[in-house]
């Protein structure tokens, strides 16, 4: 049974994947990257706006495992870096941009120049009566193959240490709707 549902959904997101690629029109794709070009020069110049581009109950994983956050408690994190003249950095050097048929849902992938080298995220985008949301977005650095087996020692020496030294998980719970 589970191998019959996968299947099912692999289906839908193929057939759903390539009508959203041919479905979108120039001018929205114009749009959604101007919104995001926007949001990410939000945070290079700490305008508080960046957190109002990203919806209530809007989620964002970091690139550390503890950081997944809702838009509030991340705004809490983030504020002693939107105190400065400038929170961070991120450039896209190449996105990919997806739409549902009906463009009300948006999702994309980029690689991103930023201060940590090159990183990638993905993220998914709601367009509603007054503009665009982001509802959830994940960044990471990306790390090449040659030396992920380096990356990946070190990983698991630091989560070696003793648990007094490392930081505790953060939970999150689903808003209510």
């Amino acid at each position: 049974m589970k191998n019959f549902i996968l299947s099912i959904c692999i289906a839908l997101f193929s057939v759903g994947a390539h009508a959203q690629t041919s479905s979108g029109d120039a001018a929205e794709r114009k749009q959604i990257n101007a919104f995001i070009d926007e949001w990410h020069d939000d945070a290079a110049h700490a305008r508080l706006a960046y957190f109002d581009k990203i919806a209530p109950n809007g989620i964002y994983i970091g690139t550390d495992k503890n950081e997944l956050w809702n838009r509030e408690q991340f705004k809490a994190w983030a504020k002693r870096f939107f105190d400065r003249k400038s929170a961070w950095s991120f450039k896209s050097t190449k996105r990919n941009i997806y739409m549902s048929s009906d463009k009300k849902f948006i999702w994309f992938d980029e690689l991103l120049d930023t201060q940590m080298g090159v990183c990638q995220a993905s993220g998914v985008m709601r367009k509603t009566d007054t503009g665009f949301e982001i509802e959830h977005y994940q960044l990471s650095i990306a790390v090449p193959n040659e030396v992920a087996d380096k990356v990946t020692k070190l990983v698991k020496k630091h989560e070696a240490k003793p648990p007094a030294e490392a930081k505790p998980v953060v939970e999150i719970k689903p808003a209510a709707q």
